[in-house]
């Protein structure tokens, strides 16, 4: 198997390759791009972005600075937001799903490395890929680490460090990440109530 192979399945690897640092060079071009693009370019950078990554929406916005690995090992859906600061570390496979939004310094790790010193002294690295469902919100400064499924329909509050997989309708904080209660019918009446007076307010 190939170092790319390897680092796609999850198994250690040495990134010290030349397929990779071509994919690294394309990624690192690309983002250099896209963070110096004009607000006037916005167009152009969504072109970049497109280049850059495995998959995204036709909603898409990344507020710039943004960091990246590779970027095409990373597939997003539609109506995906992230603030500024952004960093993808996509060494393994990051799946985002649909109506998405990060929060300032939103961070999403796959990298891994060994434990044990001796065999990580001799650049062996690894990757666990990242599933976030549809309709999650994360808030500011927040960390996802290797190997995290996070449901649909979540709230991470700010901070929080996620090291363990967040199920599905839950409102989640913490350092680390454990869920403080579901999100329930309540909420949706309160917030529905919610917009509909801002609805009023602008007549």
């Amino acid at each position: 198997m190939t170092e790319k192979e390897l680092m796609l399945s999850g198994q250690l690897y040495i990134a010290r390759d030349d397929e990779l640092a071509k994919d690294n060079a394309k990624a690192r071009k690309l983002t250099r791009l896209i963070n110096t693009a004009t607000e006037e370019q916005a167009e152009y950078r969504l072109q970049l972005f497109r280049e850059l990554f495995g998959r995204i929406g036709k909603q898409f916005w990344i507020e710039p600075p943004f960091r990246t690995d590779y970027g095409c090992n990373t597939y997003i859906g539609e109506n995906f937001y992230a603030n500024y600061d952004c960093i993808l570390i996509d060494v393994a496979n990051i799946y985002i799903g649909n109506n998405v939004f990060f929060g300032p310094r939103v961070c999403v790790y796959t990298a891994g490395h060994p434990i044990d010193a001796e065999i990580r002294n001799q650049q062996l690295e690894y990757g666990k890929s990242v599933t976030i469902g549809n309709d999650v919100w994360v808030g500011g400064n927040t960390v996802i680490n290797p190997g995290v499924t996070i449901g649909d329909n979540v709230v991470i509050g700010s901070g929080s460090v996620v090291t363990k997989d967040i199920p599905s309708n839950v409102i989640a904080a913490g350092v680390p990440c454990k869920v403080i209660r579901k999100i329930t019918e309540e909420d949706k009446i309160y917030w529905q109530k919610q917009a509909e007076q801002y609805h009023m307010n602008k007549e």
